[in-house]
């Protein structure tokens, strides 16, 4: 745990958040104990809304959770920036 503007930040790992149920949203990953897909919050962000704009909109989250979704994209950014995902789906269809 360390401390960034005057929150503690707790490292969160991808199963403490995301969850999977195909009876839930088709089986879309969804933030754990509720029925908020992950990819909203990533195409929130893409609409420039800020941590605490997304807070406002859904109070029961959590502002760490929020940070390690960020997190995660971003590290899955980095792993596929020079993957042509493209090639791969045409080769597995």
């Amino acid at each position: 745990m360390y401390l960034n503007r005057f929150y503690y930040i707790i490292s969160l790992k991808m199963s403490d958040i995301i969850e999977s149920n195909p009876k839930i949203l088709g089986g879309k990953p969804i933030i754990k104990g509720t029925r908020i897909p992950v990819a909203l919050i990533y195409e929130l962000i893409g609409l420039n809304y800020s941590i605490t704009e997304i807070l406002k909109e859904y109070p029961h989250l959590d502002r760490n959770i929020i940070l390690t979704l960020l997190k995660i994209g971003k590290n899955a950014k980095e792993n596929l920036i020079k993957v042509d995902i493209d090639e791969i789906i045409s080769k597995e269809v």
